[in-house]
């Protein structure tokens, strides 16, 4: 009878124990449709911004009683020449800056991710014409149902990157070095 019961206490507290631990479930997303990538910059005629809708990506979530607690992976890939200006002629000049020949995409490819202060931090290698620096970004989150959406922004400067700011009209009009890439993206569990 001794034994019977002992039993019964030892389920019961490994059901207690088991119940008491918060659950943690790492789920793979990908990037939804409608992400919004874009690079703002200024020249000596006016400011200007190139916007790309076409970009995809996945990532590991580890999610803790529903909510995100760690990113363990996460890349973004946008084709170089799906940045757009509405100006054919200001996007032949990005491509040829881009070297986009060469180099067909733009990425991102996450390092490390923590929380600072009432935002985040995104660490990761950022690769643009085909040169790769670690950058740092600044990053607020959310989570609407089962989607996880980012946003955030960083300055950067062209030919941190081997790029030559683009010139039009046989030199007159000149792009500055500094430009900022700006990015609103959402990811859905993979399915």
């Amino acid at each position: 009878m001794n034994i019977l019961k002992f039993c019964r206490l030892q389920i019961i507290l490994i059901g207690l124990i088991a119940l008491s631990l918060p659950a943690f479930a790492q789920v793979n997303y990908t990037m939804a449709p409608g992400a919004e990538l874009k690079i703002s910059g200024t020249s000596s005629l006016h400011d200007w911004d190139m916007v790309s809708n076409t970009a995809s990506g996945k990532a590991e979530f580890v999610l803790e009683g529903g909510k995100l607690s760690d990113v363990k992976m996460a890349t973004i890939e946008m084709p170089a020449e799906s940045i757009k200006s509405g100006k054919s002629a200001m996007d032949k000049n990005a491509y040829a800056a881009l070297k986009t020949k060469d180099h067909k995409q733009v990425k991102f490819a996450l390092k490390s991710f923590v929380q600072k202060g009432n935002g985040y931090e995104a660490v990761g290698d950022f690769t643009i014409s085909g040169v790769t620096k670690t950058v740092s970004l600044p990053v607020t989150f959310s989570k609407t149902g089962d989607k996880i959406n980012f946003k955030g922004s960083h300055p950067f400067k062209l030919t941190d990157f081997n790029i030559d700011p683009p010139t039009a009209l046989f030199g007159t009009v000149k792009t500055g070095n500094e430009v900022s890439i700006h990015f609103n993206v959402t990811f859905q569990p993979t399915k």
